[in-house]
């Protein structure tokens, strides 16, 4: 055979011998490649809010509320008595020694005659001892926050309100992250009359006072706490938040992958869920946190004017002791009140201080160079 036979027989050239292990090397699985960069992401990201004190010390605050609800059930039924740790239904009698005195200086040791001749014996005098069950009882080895007017353990209503505060608080973001972006993100990719139609209802939602509508629906369904959380959410997912959102979902729309992915022949639904709503959700997280403080403070402040229809949460333990006449009792029966209030302050205040850390993370012109 020529020369010229062997350049025109393509088909008996000789291959090249292929490196050894060739055939052994596969391509990396898909799920691996997203986990390796979204470790990646999380460690960058972690670090950006790391740098924020107050971040750190808004997550610490949650990580002991969050410590606190997981042990409530686990000091129920192994340490504490549930007939007097029950949040709802326990009680203790605290017994409690008084001395008889004319006039009472000391209202946690003594009682005037009248009233101890009213609640004990008739004959009793000045100067003598007498038991009697103390309710609200102060703070006490028994029961380090004290008991309220009833007699039941502040401590237990706290730890065991924790885990109402967080549900409503999930409850409430979770609706709200869910409808504000996907009405965002479809607003600013169809615009036109759904666009207007979307942000006008949004701007009536936003002038509808928000109490009065709670207290209105208070008067006709029973408000507890889950339908509560959904209200909450569907409002704010309606409102402001879907504003946001919306013009961060315009600036995602322009980019050029969406051209490309429109170029490609993907359908607006894919393009919406797979493109433009993933570039929104790290602002949708942000506003996650607010939400979870605005449930929290609504849910004190309907349930202190008696409108909730729960068990226990933190504000059924301010209405409580609103009822029995304690609120403007100073600092006398201070384990009334402040452990409640101070409740709902932290844990509002701590998400409030990881979505202040989070805004510098996931805007660029916030962080520090």
């Amino acid at each position: 055979m020529t020369d010229l036979d062997t350049k025109a027989t393509p088909s008996l050239r000789m291959r090249e011998p292929e490196p050894p292990g060739h055939e052994l090397l596969e391509p990396e699985p898909l799920w691996r490649v997203r986990l390796r960069l979204m470790r990646k992401t999380f460690g960058r990201n972690w670090k950006l809010f790391a740098r924020n004190k107050i971040g750190l010390v808004g997550l610490t605050i949650i990580g002991i509320f969050a410590l606190m609800a997981l042990l409530h059930p686990i000091l129920m039924d192994r340490v504490w008595d549930p007939a007097i740790y029950d949040p709802v239904k326990g009680y203790d009698a605290v017994i409690t020694d008084f001395v008889i005195v004319e006039e009472v200086t000391d209202p946690f040791h003594e009682i005037s005659l009248a009233d101890a001749q009213l609640e004990t014996n008739p004959f009793v005098e000045v100067g003598e001892t007498v038991s009697i069950p103390l309710q609200p009882a102060p703070p006490s080895k028994a029961h380090w926050l004290g008991t309220d007017p009833v007699g039941r353990d502040i401590l237990s209503q706290l730890m065991y309100s924790t885990r109402a505060a967080f549900a409503l608080g999930a409850i409430a973001a979770i609706f709200a992250v869910f409808i504000a972006t996907t009405i965002g993100s479809m607003a600013a990719f169809y615009g036109g009359w759904l666009d207007a139609v979307l942000m006008r209802f949004a701007d009536l939602v936003l002038l509808v006072p928000l109490i009065p509508i709670l207290i209105v629906v208070s008067a006709l369904f029973n408000l507890n706490l889950p339908l509560l959380g959904i209200l909450l959410g569907v409002l704010s997912g309606f409102g402001g938040t879907a504003i946001v959102l919306k013009s961060q979902a315009l600036s995602v729309t322009v980019k050029p992958f969406v051209d490309a992915a429109r170029v490609a022949g993907g359908t607006n639904r894919h393009i919406i869920f797979r493109h433009i709503i993933p570039n929104v959700l790290p602002l949708s997280f942000l506003y996650m946190m607010f939400t979870v403080t605005d449930a929290i403070s609504l849910e004190a402040t309907l349930s202190f004017l008696g409108l909730m229809n729960t068990p226990m949460s933190w504000g059924i333990m301010i209405y409580t002791t609103h009822s029995q006449g304690y609120l403007l009792s100073g600092t006398s029966y201070w384990w009334l009140l402040i452990p409640a209030g101070m409740a709902v302050t932290l844990v509002a205040a701590s998400f409030f201080l990881v979505g202040r850390a989070m805004d510098e993370v996931i805007n660029p012109r916030l962080r520090r160079r």
